[in-house]
């Protein structure tokens, strides 16, 4: 009878063993990676919208028309979204109509047939997230893909990390706006230890990369001298891991503007790139001595403007250029790094 007990033993333990063997793998591996290829110069080019999703009113119809003009001078090769795109309640199902009413049928330019990456924003949160997480989506419209978190990378060039921040944002849980509902599903097997999962999938990406150029997406700002000013959420836990890893850009939407803020430290070298203006906008919507804030905070405003409009950013292995355009598609701020 010893016999068998020792092979159950055996058995039970190797059973153990590989389950956390998994449990690791899963955890280290939780970014799922997609593989954009350069144009044969070594070389990228995308578009970044973000709060746009309004069945094309409040100006989105003009701005993806714009887009569309601006994406085929410079021959794009994606376009990035920095979420809340649906409004005001993301999707509710996964046949919701506004998929189409405010993706497919909206933005039709040949330019913009090319592949879209998208996270979700605190608006998308209202809704049912699964849905626009679904492959089922991808059938509808094989330009879309959106997770929670994920990476895009393109060869040697340039390593891009979606973040889902809405998690971190205390308000939301806390204080919900008008006993608003949001759709925390993903939240396992809690808030805390997804954030935590993530802020350690988010440093292992960075700091395994060799990219020459390194970015990262989110919803809300970092810095801002807009209406929603900065995520102290962020900036407490995100921004010293992307400090930490010399990251290049971090893009984001929430704000309903344009804005490119950096720090005044030459150590630090994190651009602050806000791309939030697909649709509805608001004039004169800044938080009140935003400016002088950052100012003493050592940040420094370069571009501020609270109109509707897009950006644009052209990668290479030594340089980089970001502009913004208006609604109408006039370049209003332009901006080189090199590397």
């Amino acid at each position: 009878m010893a016999l068998p007990y020792k092979k159950s033993g055996t058995l039970c333990f190797f059973l153990i063993l590989l389950t956390f063997s998994l449990r690791l793998v899963t955890t280290s591996a939780e970014l799922q990676r997609f593989e954009h290829p350069t144009k044969e110069d070594g070389s990228i080019n995308f578009l970044v919208l973000g709060d746009w999703g309004r069945k094309g009113d409040f100006n989105q119809s003009e701005v993806a028309y714009h887009m569309g003009k601006i994406g085929e001078k410079l021959d794009i090769d994606f376009v990035v979204s920095t979420g809340d795109n649906f409004y005001d309640n993301g999707l509710s199902s996964e046949n919701d109509t506004a998929f189409a009413e405010s993706f497919t049928e909206i933005y039709t330019q040949n330019s913009l047939q090319k592949q879209w990456y998208n996270i979700l924003g605190n608006h998308d949160y209202r809704g049912d997230v699964e849905a626009q997480l679904s492959p089922l989506l991808r059938k509808i419209d094989s330009r879309w893909l959106c997770l929670r978190s994920f990476l895009v990378n393109a060869g040697e060039l340039a390593e891009i990390l979606f973040v889902d921040t809405t998690p971190f944002v205390d308000m939301y849980f806390t204080n919900p706006e008008a006993n608003l509902t949001y759709d925390w599903r993903g939240m396992i097997p809690s808030r805390e230890a997804y954030i935590e999962t993530l802020l350690k999938d988010v440093e292992l990406a960075l700091k395994t990369s060799s990219a020459k150029w390194k970015i990262v997406v989110g919803h809300h700002a970092i810095r801002s001298v807009a209406i929603h000013g900065d995520t102290e959420e962020l900036v407490e836990h995100l921004l010293p891991i992307l400090e930490a890893h010399d990251v290049d850009f971090y893009m984001n939407g929430h704000d309903h503007c344009l804005q490119h803020i950096r720090d005044n430290i030459e150590s630090r070298s994190v651009q602050f790139l806000t791309s939030g203006a697909g649709s509805k906008a608001w004039r004169g919507d800044t938080k009140e001595n935003g400016e002088e804030r950052l100012k003493k905070q050592g940040q420094v405003v370069d571009f501020f403007y609270d109109g509707q409009g897009f950006m644009s950013v052209q990668l290479n292995r030594t340089q980089a250029e970001i502009a913004f355009y208006d609604v109408f598609g006039n370049v209003l701020h332009t901006w080189g790094a090199s590397n």
